[in-house]
């Protein structure tokens, strides 16, 4: 059943005009893409994003693709791949609106980190950054490393290629996003860098083998670093930059921002300073950092390992719940409750919702029951 979901995922994935977003859509509405692809093509009228148009194109697609043969061929030529239908999926990725629909990997996966257990932290600037920026970057990862989290970056010239090897280096893991496919490497430049990381990390993209670099591809890969991370660290940023992209992800995502201060005399920090402006976090020293750092609940991991479950009664009224999560599981104490009620019940955005189970489940408080429904652990 979960392979035969699998092809769903990437038949759907295959349907001009079905991105990520309205491909959430189509799966809260009729529970399983597999229920979509069957589904009366009636049906998808009664879906926001849903046009005339968009409808005739997926009707005309059902008919001529099979998934499962699809997912046969296609595995063929990329073995490695997650979908969202799969238990290896970086559960982060799933809190955002846009999830990737398949994730291609090459490298050393660690389910912990899968699973939402290890810290991760994103680590990108600009490509052509000063030494103060390439400087701070290698001490900033280092003793992150030494924390025990993972760097997440993009693998582009600059900074992300300084966090990438400073912790190599100080013997961490690290995780890159590319906006290509995972064989080719660009800048052609990190031909070692890719390799050493395979050996000691990730590399991961939503593009299938072959995809060559984009300009219109790297804004979406911008949006997974951000989902992967509870934490994004902005160096060094010009106004333009890409990397303010991955900010703004990051905030859309109810992730926290840092970011290193620089000079009015530098245009490579200009972007940065616009973020302090904007309410980011200044970074004042490594201390600093970490102390920051340590007031996120997701990255306390020994609190997570040796607290024994609570009662129901105590999860109702654990003091750090958010109230749209204490309003949500509110309304599981006495039987399981479909995501489409959990909506309508608490008039919560869809993506709000989702983001408040997913965090719920990282917790240990709800688990996800069959046909999108939910209930408290027991």
């Amino acid at each position: 059943m979960l392979n035969e979901e699998r092809g769903y995922w990437l038949a759907w994935s295959k349907i001009p005009g079905v991105g990520p977003i309205l491909l959430q859509r189509v799966k809260q509405h009729f529970g399983t893409l597999h229920q979509a692809w069957a589904a009366p093509i009636t049906n998808f009228a009664e879906i926001e994003g849903f046009g005339s148009k968009l409808i005739a194109t997926i009707n005309k697609s059902r008919l001529q693709i099979d998934p499962q043969k699809l997912l046969a061929e296609h595995t063929l030529h990329n073995s490695h791949f997650w979908t969202p239908a799969d238990s290896e999926y970086p559960r982060l990725l799933l809190e955002i609106p846009s999830p990737p629909s398949i994730l291609y990997y090459r490298g050393k996966i660690q389910p912990e980190e899968n699973q939402g257990l290890t810290p991760c932290i994103g680590i990108v600037g600009t490509r052509y950054p000063t030494e103060y920026g390439r400087r701070w970057t290698r001490k900033i990862s280092t003793i992150l490393v030494k924390h025990g989290f993972t760097i997440i970056s993009g693998m582009a010239a600059g900074i992300d290629t300084e966090a990438h090897r400073a912790c190599l280096e100080a013997g961490g893991r690290t995780v890159a996003v590319l906006g290509t496919g995972v064989d080719l490497v660009y800048p052609a430049s990190n031909q070692k860098l890719s390799e050493e990381i395979q050996q000691q990390g990730l590399i991961i993209s939503e593009y299938s083998a072959k995809t060559k670099p984009d300009r219109g591809n790297f804004p979406a890969r911008n949006r997974i670093i951000a989902g992967l991370c509870r934490a994004v660290i902005i160096m060094e940023a010009p106004i333009k930059s890409g990397a303010l992209i991955t900010a703004n992800f990051a905030n859309d995502f109810g992730r926290d921002v840092y970011v290193l201060p620089g000079s009015l005399d530098n245009e490579q920090s200009l972007g940065c300073l616009g973020l302090l402006n904007r309410g980011a976090n200044v970074i004042l020293s490594e201390d600093h950092l970490l102390e920051m750092l340590g007031t996120i609940p997701k990255f306390d991991l020994k609190l997570n390992q040796t607290k024994t479950q609570p009662t129901e009664s105590q999860q109702l009224s654990l003091p750090q719940l958010e109230p749209e999560l204490a309003q949500i599981i509110n309304l599981m104490t006495h039987e399981a409750i479909s995501f489409d009620l959990l909506v309508e019940q608490t008039g919560l955005a869809t993506s709000t919702v989702l983001a408040s189970l997913s965090q719920l489940e990282l917790m240990g408080l709800i688990t996800q029951l069959p046909g999108m429904r939910y209930s408290t652990t027991s």
